[in-house]
């Protein structure tokens, strides 16, 4: 018997995942990397303490003129960690 209806086994994953609930939380881990990726090494130098929570993406940055040009650029921001995660992992970026 021959099967048609095959399908690669990172899509049949994927929708388990997606069906679980668990797709959220798995972008939301590799916010941490994404940032360091996108924003650099001396960027994350001065960051502590991130934490994704509803969406939101909350950093700790230890330099006030750094804070500030990254709260300028927030939205900019939160393009460019979804796509370096994959997927829409953050909606916003809170900076304390």
């Amino acid at each position: 018997m021959k099967r048609t209806d095959a399908q690669s086994l990172d899509i049949l994953i994927g929708e388990w995942i997606r069906e679980q609930g668990l797709e959220q939380p798995l972008l939301a881990h590799k916010m941490p990397e994404a940032w360091k990726q996108v924003l650099g090494p001396l960027v994350a130098r001065y960051t502590r303490e991130m934490e994704v929570k509803d969406g939101t993406l909350h950093v700790r940055v230890v330099n006030a003129a750094l804070r500030q040009e990254l709260f300028e650029q927030r939205f900019a921001l939160v393009q460019k960690l979804n796509e370096a995660a994959g997927g829409e992992a953050i909606k916003d970026i809170r900076l304390k």
